[in-house]
């Protein structure tokens, strides 16, 4: 059974910095695109960053450019989202999301239970 656990969440002052971790278990996760998505309160969901497992090829969201990098770490099965300058713009949950690369626009692959990010302006 597949699970992936969010951690790293918490309040921090605009301008700080935090690491989220998503450790992902269940299977092999080598033919995968990793993803962080967010949800602030009364808005959707919407992406900010993946990583294809088999490359490190990363794409982000125009707004997180510069500010966020997500890495893997196949040793510990582990996907991290490091998050710089941070704004109360940045205030979400954050969520782990694990895709197939084929059919990857199709499918909504398996999330986690997200985790709660604070930005005090």
């Amino acid at each position: 059974q597949v699970q992936l656990v969010e951690s790293g969440g918490g309040l921090v002052q605009a301008g700080g910095s935090l690491r989220l971790s998503c450790a992902a278990s269940g299977r092999t996760f080598s033919t995968y695109i990793m993803a962080w998505f967010r949800q602030a309160p009364g808005k959707e969901r919407e992406f900010v960053a993946r990583i294809r497992w088999s490359s490190g090829s990363t794409d982000y969201a125009e707004s997180v450019k510069g500010r966020f990098t997500i890495s893997r770490d196949s040793a510990k099965n582990t996907v991290y989202l490091q998050m710089n300058n941070l704004k109360p713009d940045d205030t979400a949950v954050y969520y782990c999301n694990a895709r197939p690369e084929v059919g990857y626009w199709t499918v909504a692959g398996y999330w986690g239970q997200g985790t709660q990010v604070t930005v005090s302006s």
